[in-house]
């Protein structure tokens, strides 16, 4: 069509309105264009989002200033408008060869140009959807009471992890690198490194299995192998520990799998175990009236269930009480101060009331001596007798004599 134009006039005329649309549109119409659907594009983002991402939002806006992103885009749009008016220009002057051997240059640019800017878009977006998606966890856990903490914090890094890795995966891809090859020296690698740190991937694996186990939680009083305090972290790889020394101590997490766990907060109350020992001759079941009455007077000890106390065995010098009580909420100050306070009460209530606790007593005696044994004792000493004899007298029947 432009090279329909024959005279040079025309070819003129035809030039100047090329250039002064260019113009018009490239300066006066584009930025405002460009401005509207920024404003169009972000309502319509917000109401998408619902104001999850704003971190994420805010964070990308101060490393790139909306104001330098618009004039960057303007600017982009006026380089490919003037582009295209000097392509039209060159082709209403006959200069079309120009162009052809211009153009796979300007193929390969723009080409270029687009794949780094379709991998910032998508990096972009990749990081708003990780700030979404922890967002989303975090509203979901609130309105569960099934999601703990550190399952919310789990949750949430697995599934940004996964939205930058398929990020990842398709900026590559757009890129033309070959995702074979590096599938196969990425899955190598993992045999190696999984060789190298068994422990370590034990420990980790671990980790999830607590995760979502849920054995104990932050806070809990537990005993864990040979080790007991209240747990003040869970991570992937330990589970950090206070014990009553105010030490503290790291568990890794394969450790904490393989050993037993008793969990003394779970239930929110504990039962105690103490035996007292009272005379033979003392009633039990007088003993045990005062006990259970000692124990429902303490304080901290609860008193639904009620405490009770039963004579549980014979022991070598007492008859053995077993005294049960809860405490709750259960800690260690808790088991402590009850089992204390009820060694004192229960001591001063059976002095007053004239029931023994002895203490560990042994009767040593001897068997009765028999008339056999008198007359066995009494034969081994009459032969030593004789002997004694036989010997001063000597083999012929006189008495030796010896010197004084």
């Amino acid at each position: 069509m432009l090279g329909s134009v024959a005279t040079t006039e025309a070819r003129v005329a035809v030039t100047a309105g090329i250039l002064i649309v260019t113009l018009a549109v490239g300066w006066l119409l584009l930025p405002r264009v460009v401005r509207a659907a920024e404003r169009v594009a972000t309502r319509w983002l917000e109401r998408f989002l619902d104001g999850r991402g704003e971190h994420s939002i805010e964070t990308m806006r101060e490393a790139v200033p909306t104001s330098f992103a618009l004039r960057f885009l303007v600017g982009v749009l006026q380089l490919a408008l003037f582009a295209l008016a000097a392509v039209a220009i060159l082709a209403l002057w006959g200069q079309f060869a120009i162009v052809v051997a211009v153009l796979p240059v300007a193929g390969n640019a723009l080409s270029i140009g687009a794949q780094a800017f379709l991998s910032l878009l998508l990096l972009g977006a990749a990081y708003v959807a990780s700030d979404v998606l922890e967002e989303y966890v975090e509203d979901l856990s609130a309105d569960s009471d099934r999601i703990t903490a550190h399952q919310e914090q789990l949750l949430s890094r697995i599934m940004q992890v996964g939205v930058l890795v398929i990020a990842g995966i398709t900026v590559l891809g757009i890129w033309g690198v070959n995702l074979g090859g590096l599938l196969v020296g990425a899955g190598f690698l993992g045999i190696v490194l999984g060789m190298a740190a068994r422990q370590t991937l034990g420990s980790l694996i671990a980790g999830f299995v607590l995760m979502f186990a849920r054995p104990f939680e932050i806070g809990d009083w537990v005993e864990i192998g040979d080790e007991e305090g209240f747990v003040t972290d869970i991570t992937i790889m330990n589970t950090h520990m206070r014990n009553f020394d105010g030490e503290y101590v790291v568990v890794p997490n394969d450790l904490v799998t393989n050993q037993a766990i008793t969990n003394r907060s779970r239930e929110g109350r504990l039962r105690i175990h103490m035996e007292v020992g009272i005379g033979y001759d003392d009633d039990p079941d007088e003993a045990s009236e005062i006990a259970e009455e000692v124990l429902a007077e303490i304080d901290t000890i609860a008193n639904n269930p009620k405490p009770y106390v039963i004579p549980s065995g014979f022991g070598d010098s007492a008859i053995l009480l077993d005294l049960r009580f809860w405490i709750e909420p259960p800690t260690p100050q808790a088991r402590w101060r009850s089992k204390a306070t009820a060694v004192e009460m229960i001591q001063d209530r059976f002095a007053d009331a004239g029931i023994s606790i002895p203490y560990p007593q042994r009767t040593v005696s001897y068997p009765p001596e028999t008339a056999e044994a008198a007359e066995t004792v009494e034969r081994v000493e009459r032969l030593d007798a004789d002997g004694d004899e036989r010997g001063d007298r000597g083999s012929d029947g006189r008495a030796n004599d010896r010197p004084t």
